[in-house]
């Protein structure tokens, strides 16, 4: 059983990431933060279709204070989701205002609804922790998902990922005969990698979502991180390997059964591959988060030296070990990407 950190504190941004920040516009100002949404007076519990409880609160605010978060809020959308443009906001509604009492992040997550068709979309206000934005970063940058949000200070919007929880995935979708279980394992495989190559930990399966495709000839299954709070801040090297998680043991499983070792290896190489070519195109942005992620402190000194040690006893390679910071530790394993890509 893997042991998560209880209580992972929130580390701020500094200086420099606030730059590169700015930079590649992430940073821009917005006229709500996470701390006005705190002044709620009234909440009820959010259950979920069969009656339990989700660990959401709708939230309720007092009659003066209800106009301007609703404004605030679809100009928060308008300028996520259209760059500012402002026209679509007279046809916009804030349905519902949900507080998430679980977890870290204590997420606020918006329901805006289109008055003209009724389809509705989602997005989370959070407090800005400098290693969750640290993990979404990197996940638009070496995944092969697009990461769309924006920092103010200390508030976070970002937008909703849609897909099918890996815990809800397992209860309700895994056994449908027309999904292959190959395509299944193949792509936890894939993901496992991912998420060690670049030490995004406590992948459990609540914290990833399925993206179901349906293929001219079959369906096909793609999983994204939705949870970036333990981007490089354990110190286990086990906790950066959705593998080992017992939540995620069914997907072991599959793979055990339906993949032998030399195919798994391939889906390795061929994700480590991927990554490689990423890196390459993005040289520049990787070495701009790279010089800030350096020296900051985004850890422990006796986690960085835990992942250090083990990542050199895992890797063979010495120079992990005289790591002093995350920074230094996640470029290691960068490089030894790339330089094995050249072989």
């Amino acid at each position: 059983m893997q042991n998560i950190s209880r209580k992972k504190i929130f580390f701020p941004i500094n200086a420099a990431f606030r730059n590169y920040l700015k930079m590649y516009e992430r940073e821009i100002k917005l006229p709500l933060t996470y701390q006005e949404l705190r002044y709620y007076d009234q909440s009820i519990s959010v259950y979920d279709k069969e009656g339990k409880d989700t660990l959401w609160e709708t939230v309720f605010y007092p009659q003066s204070m209800v106009g301007p978060i609703h404004a605030g809020l679809k100009r928060i959308y308008s300028i996520l989701k259209a760059g500012g443009d402002q026209t679509a906001e007279e046809h916009l509604h804030i349905e519902r205002i949900d507080y998430c009492t679980f977890g870290n992040s204590h997420p606020f997550r918006i329901k805006i609804v289109n008055n003209y068709n009724e389809v509705y979309d989602y997005f989370y206000i959070k407090i800005a922790d400098a290693s969750r934005i640290y993990g979404l970063e990197l996940e638009h940058i070496l995944s092969p998902y697009w990461m769309n949000f924006l920092v103010d200070g200390n508030t976070l919007v970002e937008e909703h990922i849609a897909g099918v929880p890996g815990d809800q995935f397992i209860l309700h979708y895994l056994d449908r005969l027309d999904f292959n279980p190959k395509r299944i394992a193949k792509e936890f495989v894939k993901f496992n990698e991912r998420c060690f190559v670049r030490l995004l930990g406590d992948m459990r399966s609540y914290n990833f979502v399925f993206d179901i495709t349906p293929d001219f000839d079959d369906v096909q299954f793609r999983i994204r991180a939705i949870d970036f709070d333990q981007q490089f801040y354990e110190g286990r090297r086990t906790l950066y390997m959705p593998q080992y998680f017992k939540e995620n043991r069914v997907f072991v499983d599959l793979a055990i059964k339906h993949l032998n070792a030399e195919v798994v290896k391939q889906y390795q190489q061929e994700e480590r591959a991927v990554i490689a070519r990423r890196i390459k195109v993005q040289r520049h942005r990787i070495k701009d988060l790279r010089d800030v992620i350096m020296t900051d402190r985004v850890s422990f000194p006796e986690k960085i030296q835990q992942l250090g040690d083990e990542l050199a006893e895992y890797y063979h390679d010495t120079v992990f070990s005289r790591c002093k910071t995350m920074g230094e530790i996640i470029e290691r394993s960068l490089k030894r990407l790339l330089v094995s890509s050249l072989r």
